[in-house]
């Protein structure tokens, strides 16, 4: 776990091309998501006359403000496939897209302090066994031997009764992910677009035919949407509303320290998850904010709670120090689970809804998403991820696996 040698930021590894007047597809977004999508969209179909426009620079939002956890361990069939897949993409991509993310599968555990958490838990373990997803239950003794600084005694607010673990889930850097798309979209063709914030749409009755920007109108045939919490700002301006809320999600570091966390431990119950970053920082988060806003901070009793609740779990952090904290902005939906797919307006498409879990299924979200522009049509991992499915009522439940930030 020492610390690696971190590049400065590689601007000079894509262009800063100036907008042209056409593309066969736009992405708006240009984080993880989009830049995942116009990747698949070159790569996989060969569309490379495409546009990905960021308001603000490249990966500035949730891409850069999210906390890298990446696991697969989902409830439901629909959702341990499609995050399953993601983990399977995160294996290969670092040697496709020749740059290291610095995954590091050091395992996630999910622990468990009450006894519904622990039939809930069990649970999901089995339904991850039979979607083929790694998946173990841990006793208090053997979340010790793998986690040592992890408090099990049975004096706390919340003793430890078991935890779920998934040996191949981790983490990863998120800037190194954004730079390795960003260069490989470039090599393909694709224009990264900065500073280049969406005003509205044109429209030929209900068919897209354009995005208008800062920066001009740029005519096009085909526009994804792929802006996280800022999603349903766009579609009331294309004429359609999204099913989602925005609300603040933090998180902080402390300062450098040595290795002393092999893991990554997350606790739905007190709200905390907490990692060693790769150069020695403690990543710590929470739930989100309950109010809703787009306001890249967030409040300090929530600071405070999720401090209590680590301390408690791990009392050898009560001397760290705090480095910083800062904010993203999560859109978050009924159900828990995205919205992958076409939308009332023909031609437009949109990949919204992750809430907490956007980093980690950011390349089978560009892969369906891209699969579902070129196509027209849903791929078959991102199906039931459908807008109709808040009019059908065919509902994914995940408030379990995605219940605190993660």
């Amino acid at each position: 776990m020492s610390a690696p040698h971190l590049p400065e930021h590689p601007d000079f590894l894509w262009r800063n091309p100036e907008p042209k007047s056409s593309y066969d597809a736009v992405v708006v977004g240009g984080g993880g998501h989009g830049l995942a999508t116009a990747y698949f969209l070159a790569k996989n179909h060969g569309m490379t006359n495409i546009a990905v426009l960021e308001k603000g620079w490249l990966a500035g939002g949730n891409m850069a403000r999210n906390t890298t956890i990446i696991r697969s361990n989902y409830l439901w069939d629909e959702s341990a496939a499609i995050y399953e897949h993601a983990l399977k993409l995160w294996e290969i991509l670092p040697e496709e897209l020749e740059y290291d993310f610095l995954f590091s599968q050091r395992g996630v555990m999910n622990l468990a302090h009450t006894l519904g958490d622990v039939r809930e838990s069990i649970r999901r373990v089995g339904a991850n066994k039979l979607n083929g997803v790694d998946a173990e239950w841990l006793d208090p003794q053997q979340v010790k031997e793998l986690c040592p600084i992890l408090n099990i005694r049975d004096n706390i607010r919340y003793p430890v009764m078991g935890a779920t673990y998934q040996p191949r889930a981790g983490i990863a850097k998120h800037d190194h992910v954004a730079w390795a798309f960003a260069r490989k979209c470039d090599e393909m063709g694709v224009d990264i677009i900065q500073n280049c914030e969406v005003t509205g749409f044109l429209k030929d009755g209900n068919r897209v035919v354009g995005v208008k920007t800062n920066r001009g109108t740029i005519h096009t045939e085909k526009v994804g949407l792929a802006a996280a919490g800022h999603s349903s700002v766009l579609a009331e301006l294309a004429g359609f509303q999204l099913p989602i809320q925005s609300h603040p999600l933090q998180a902080l570091v402390s300062e450098l320290h040595e290795p002393v966390h092999p893991t990554v431990v997350m606790s739905n119950h007190v709200h905390v998850y907490v990692s060693q970053a790769h150069k020695g920082e403690l990543v710590m988060g929470a739930g989100v904010d309950s109010y809703n806003g787009y306001g890249q901070r967030g409040s300090f009793h929530v600071i405070e709670q999720q401090m209590a609740a680590a301390v408690e779990l791990f009392p050898i952090f009560a001397r760290a120090h705090v480095l910083r904290t800062w904010g993203g902005i999560v859109d978050t939906t009924l159900d828990a689970s995205p919205i992958v797919g076409l939308t009332p307006v023909e031609n437009m498409f949109v990949n919204c809804g992750w809430g907490t879990g956007g980093f980690k299924g950011t390349p089978a979200a560009g892969m369906t998403f891209a699969h579902t522009i070129a196509t027209g049509a849903p791929h078959k991992l991102n199906a039931p991820f459908s807008l109709e499915r808040f009019e059908t009522g065919a509902l994914i439940d995940e408030h379990g696996a995605a219940a605190v930030a993660h």
